[in-house]
């Protein structure tokens, strides 16, 4: 029988820019920040997970957190490095094997979009010649698509916007911290067609650590925890249309996503109508319009209504992104699904101040995606 797996600590850097200090010692900032929630010391940690895209491993931050000794795990997935990193730290708790261990990712990336390599992901070079490794074309691609199937308008896609900034405005940790109205966001700048620039997530800078404890160890230190109800990742399925993918099939497959929510929902043991409060990805508006369809949350072709309705808002029947997800706060890789988690601990802790969901939530849910096609979505429970 596996152990049940708790959140004891949480710590962030903010997302942005820093100059001068590093990204793996933002990680270190956001681990010292966890301890010190969690009430341990390092030498207490049994083994960590954590990873970075552009900043370094994460296994050298024991240099200035301490020689140990104990397994610090790299971990390379993607957007979903995090994610995946969390999920490692918890099935190592619920083997059994330790009572604490820590998930920590971090980054710092250079200005402009994100450059990919086509034989990275085993493409040819013509892939890369067409534009289609530049994400923000192939996901401005992708949301057309989905608009003209479903009937999602532009304004929407606005809508999402306006959301984040405002919600990013109560979160200390969130990079853009300004509203924006409706109409500068449909009437700014044009990046990809229907995608305007602030319709955008920015490569950035940020770190989040958790540290994760057993039954027995959140009873010893009688720790504010949180229960980690599911974690699941998932890769893509034949016929779905994810980042990179060279064609789309004629026949419409399932997605990575669905099958991460699906998993997630079932080891959990409860489902979309149970959860307060939501953090899905929203590399871009579309994604977040998307992905509250694939997740379970509505249908396709009801974020229209969701959206015009308020459904969505902090105050809504399922508020999404409180801290105002990507669009606000930035997507440093390695840091960016743990961000998702550390808002949703706040959450259920009740301490969201301007950004707090009303009513004592009781479950909260993450989501993450990233290239080539991957998700992992993780339940947390009061």
């Amino acid at each position: 029988m596996m152990e049940d797996v708790y959140i004891i600590g949480a710590g962030i850097h903010p997302f942005g820019r820093t100059d001068g200090r590093s990204g793996r010692d933002q990680g270190v900032f956001a681990v010292r920040q966890a301890m010190a929630d969690a009430g341990i010391d390092w030498t207490d940690v049994g083994c960590a997970y954590g990873g970075s895209a552009a900043a370094g491993s994460a296994d050298i931050m024991v240099n200035e957190l301490g020689l140990t000794g104990l397994p610090f795990i790299n971990v390379a997935n993607g957007c979903a490095t995090g994610g995946s990193a969390l999920a490692s730290a918890r099935n190592a708790i619920a083997a059994g094997e330790f009572d604490v261990a820590l998930a920590v990712g971090f980054d710092k990336h250079p200005r402009g979009a994100f450059n990919a390599k086509p034989k990275d992901y085993g493409l040819p070079e013509w892939y890369g010649q067409t534009g289609m490794m530049l994400t923000t074309q192939f996901f401005a691609l992708k949301i057309q698509r989905y608009m003209q199937l479903y009937g999602i308008s532009r304004e929407t896609l606005g809508r999402v916007a306006e959301k984040a900034f405002r919600n990013g405005v109560h979160a200390d940790h969130a990079w853009r911290r300004s509203p924006v109205d409706l109409e500068t966001i449909l009437n700014a700048p044009m990046v990809n067609d229907p995608l305007t620039k602030y319709m955008f997530c920015s490569p950035a800078e940020g770190a989040v650590a958790l540290i994760l404890a057993s039954g027995k160890k959140v009873r010893e230190l009688g720790a504010d925890a949180i229960k980690i109800a599911s974690v699941a990742v998932r890769t893509r399925p034949p016929g779905s249309f994810e980042v990179f993918a060279p064609s789309v099939d004629i026949d419409n497959g399932g997605k990575p996503t669905i099958l991460a929510s699906k998993a997630a929902f079932e080891q959990a043991g409860i489902g979309p109508e149970d959860i307060s409060v939501a953090q899905l990805q929203d590399t871009e508006s579309g994604a977040e319009i998307m992905h509250m369809a694939e997740n379970g949350f509505c249908k396709d072709g009801e974020q229209e209504q969701w959206l015009r309705e308020g459904r969505t808002e902090i105050g809504g029947t399922l508020p999404v992104n409180t801290d105002g997800g990507c669009l606000a706060c930035g997507e440093p890789i390695g840091a960016s699904g743990l961000r998702q988690v550390y808002e949703n601990t706040v959450q259920l802790r009740g301490r969201g101040g301007g950004r707090q969901v009303p009513g004592s939530p009781m479950a909260a849910y993450s989501h993450v995606y990233g290239a080539p096609g991957l998700s992992g979505v993780c339940i947390l429970e009061r």
